[in-house]
């Protein structure tokens, strides 16, 4: 069977300081056009006399006649932004996002759009190098590291960090999938802090999947002095005025550092759902609410939180793993190898032993041992891993499989002591908060 996939590929850009200058005006054009339609379309809200888009086309026209300033966005972005705007509508009808609404100048990123691709001229000057014309700012040196989708559509310019861009290349790639077996392969995924990916697979090497931490201890603690020095710089700025350039230079400068740290974990994802796309034909993982537990436990005046800092460290942690990110390119890899993944509820599969089906509260000795406390069974072994082997049995018996068989445990020394007792979470909390390694080194 032939699918055909939309795809998007980043690739960096060398950009003059002239050029620079000239994508960041047109990224704020680009917002303040945005936040122009939409004063436009919504100011006979009240008297729900909305204009057609056919009138807000015509008025975007007419203000790039009389706006000197709108007209430093090429003609083809500008209608990019209204179609993207109705198309933000669309969704807000459909259920599925939030009412659209003005973009502050606070936290947006500048994006330019090339809705058409030919207007590039992509041509390649070497292997790794690759010369596009951008309408209004000239010839571009971008590097290229894979290939074009099978059919480019558009393209993007997109500001990750101050002074660094990107063109995101947006397409269809058309491959054949091959259909899932008769009885496919299935691989259980239990996500965690302590270790990132714990799997059922019977491979030691492939059962504890773990992330190294995404910034150095040199580079962790120029995060926190940089951060220490906003705060400063901040307190000592009068309130409801704009940054300094220097504040705004060290702003700049913990920017990179976290942009260097989503790239990392970003790569991360990508490595780990690519092994586990072609490890199994179907891939089952807990369907986590991330959102609600990574949510702060400050609590209300009337009823505070407790604990509320180790609360925030944790959520840290949590959101460090990218446990989503990870989930999402999972879904989309195994899909192009014919498999699916299977999502199945998360409720008592870290507290049930897999072999005599069992749950008690007390299973779990501490956060990496497990220790069955059934009299007929009393299996012991990791507990990350023995809820991969839970979420692989909820998973069969949603495809309609054969349960599991019960696996031995290992005896004596052939038992490995990363099955027992890998890193506890306290551990992994220390591992990104670079903060309490060096005090606790120092002590």
């Amino acid at each position: 069977m032939r699918m055909s996939l939309g795809r998007s590929v980043k690739h960096p850009v060398v950009l003059t300081c002239a050029q620079q200058r000239a994508l960041r005006a047109q990224g704020d054009t680009a917002r303040a056009l945005w936040n122009l339609i939409h004063e436009y379309y919504t100011f006979h809200a009240r008297s729900k006399r909305w204009p057609t888009w056919a009138e807000v086309d015509q008025a975007i026209r007419q203000g790039r006649k009389d706006v000197d300033w709108l007209a430093v966005l090429p003609a083809q972005a500008s209608q990019q932004v209204l179609r993207a705007y109705i198309q933000a509508w669309k969704n807000y009808w459909g259920g599925t996002h939030g009412r659209p609404d003005f973009k502050p100048r606070r936290g947006y990123t500048r994006a330019v759009d090339v809705p058409q691709f030919r207007d590039l001229n992509w041509t390649r000057m070497s292997t790794r190098w690759v010369q596009v014309n951008v309408p209004k700012i000239g010839k571009v040196k971008v590097r290229v590291h894979r290939d074009l989708p099978d059919v480019p559509k558009g393209a993007r310019l997109k500001e990750v960090t101050p002074g660094r861009w990107e063109l995101i290349v947006r397409g269809f790639t058309t491959f054949e999938v091959p259909d899932l077996p008769a009885d496919p392969s299935v691989l259980g995924v239990d996500r965690g802090v302590a270790v990132t990916v714990a799997t059922s697979s019977p491979d030691r090497a492939l059962r504890f999947i773990d992330q190294a931490p995404t910034l150095s201890d040199g580079e962790a603690k120029r995060l926190y002095r940089l951060e220490c020095k906003a705060a400063r710089q901040r307190a000592h700025r009068p309130k409801n005025t704009r940054p300094s350039n220097r504040e705004q230079v060290t702003y700049d400068k913990i920017a990179h550092l976290r942009a260097r740290a989503a790239r990392r974990r970003d790569n991360f994802a990508h490595q780990v759902s690519h092994t586990l796309a072609t490890t199994a034909n179907v891939v089952v993982f807990e369907d986590l609410h991330v959102k609600n537990m990574t949510r702060t436990a400050k609590g209300t005046t009337e009823n505070p939180g407790t604990r509320v800092a180790q609360k925030a460290g944790l959520n840290r942690v949590i959101l460090d793993q990218g446990w989503g990110d990870i989930l999402t390119k999972t879904t989309y890899k195994t899909a192009q190898r014919g498999g699916r993944v299977v999502t199945v509820p998360a409720p008592h599969t870290s507290t049930t032993c897999h072999a005599c089906q069992v749950s008690r509260p007390d299973n779990r000795d501490n956060q990496a041992l497990f220790t069955c406390k059934n009299p007929a069974c009393g299996w012991t072994g990791n507990a990350d891993h023995n809820a991969a082997i839970n979420i692989e049995r909820s998973g069969r018996n949603t495809l309609g499989q054969q349960p599991l068989p019960v696996q031995q445990q290992p005896s004596g020394p052939e038992r490995s002591s990363q099955d027992v007792e890998p890193n506890a979470t306290r551990q992994a909390m220390k591992r990104h908060n670079r903060r309490s390694t060096s005090s606790v080194a120092a002590a």
